[in-house]
């Protein structure tokens, strides 16, 4: 499904059963895939299934990779279909579990929200910047949706600014303010028969709907393919034609940072790094009907992880690991200007 096409020309349930066919193909990705696919369920008004596949991925053998997130969409769909007692329980085990990704605690917040229950909210997302943000010297790009929602529903209970409203509005970008965007008194210009008030709303609605097409429209990375240690030995033992690719381990690293730094310094955007693995490139050049030892899937194998979302941004952020996988920061290791 693109971003960009409309919601009402969308089959929801033949996505779902497309992206539900895909996991069973793409284990390693099952999670992201089903959560997709529970989501089109919730789109399509079949709630009961979506909670199936919620319930599918928290009771796997090997666990969810992000049980809180996954509890926290199971909770934002119950509720939206009667069951609230128990999407109560959930909700506040999450807030008890205080995971370290905003996310779970943005779906929760914005579950109470829908229910008119701002206090409840406001609390919740508090104590996600809290959990999230507290020791951090630089805000993740993934606790900027925290701190947005924070804004908004602190607009709506008439609280003045605080740190953390200054710095959601530093990160924001649009030319419409947060405080405008998130003005209560905006939802009364919806009903208004004045022109220049409807103008205005659109206006406002526009630049909105533009910096949520912007994010699900971001393409993927340009991704270069880093072989951790073990796997780029094992990978040049099983095909030895690819060593030519790869003569030493220092040199695959140093030609990674290399193409990166010639990128940026060129003007792409969205870089990244993606870790491969021999299973994984196997059955990915398998999928292909090709040879593995065939070094033209390389380019074409960092795609498809990057396309399946598990591209490393680069360059990493500052007091971060490096992306080669040693425990020092990357100023401290590939990101030392030579």
């Amino acid at each position: 499904m693109r971003p960009d096409t409309p919601a009402a020309h969308v089959d929801h349930a033949a996505e779902a059963a497309r992206l539900e066919r895909t996991a069973g193909l793409y284990p390693e990705d099952a999670e992201a895939l089903l959560l997709r696919a529970a989501a089109h369920r919730e789109l399509g008004g079949d709630r009961p299934a979506a909670t199936a596949l919620y319930d599918r991925l928290l009771s796997s053998p090997d666990g969810a990779e992000n049980p809180s997130l996954v509890r926290a969409l199971k909770a934002a769909n119950l509720w939206e279909y009667g069951h609230e007692a128990e999407a109560r329980a959930i909700i506040d085990g999450v807030r008890t579990a205080s995971p370290a990704d905003p996310a779970p605690w943005v779906v929760v917040a914005e579950s109470l929200e829908t229910h008119d229950e701002l206090e409840a909210a406001h609390e919740t997302l508090t104590e996600g910047a809290r959990r999230v943000l507290t020791g951090v010297a630089e805000p993740p790009h993934a606790a900027r949706p925290l701190l947005v929602a924070r804004h908004r529903v602190r607009r709506m209970l008439g609280a003045a600014h605080d740190d953390w409203d200054r710095l959601a509005d530093t990160l924001h970008s649009l030319p419409v303010t947060l405080d405008e965007l998130h003005d209560p008194k905006r939802v009364w210009s919806l009903g208004s028969e004045e022109p220049a008030e409807l103008e205005a709303e659109l206006s406002r609605l526009r630049a909105e709907l533009g910096a949520y097409r912007a994010a699900l429209s971001r393409p993927f990375p340009v991704a270069m393919l880093h072989w951790p240690a073990g796997e780029l030995a094992e990978l040049t033992g099983a095909y030895p034609s690819l060593a030519a690719e790869y003569p030493s381990r220092e040199e695959h690293l140093a030609s990674i940072e290399t193409a990166l730094r010639d990128l940026a310094a060129s003007g792409t955007p969205n870089l990244g790094v993606v870790h491969g693995t021999v299973p994984s490139y196997e059955a990915f050049a398998a999928s292909e009907a090709a040879s593995p030892a065939d070094a033209s899937l390389l380019p074409q194998y960092a795609t498809t992880l990057a396309a399946r979302g598990h591209a490393v941004p680069w360059p990493p952020q500052r007091g971060t690991p490096c992306w080669c996988g040693m425990s020092r920061a990357y100023e401290g290791c590939h990101g030392v200007e030579g």
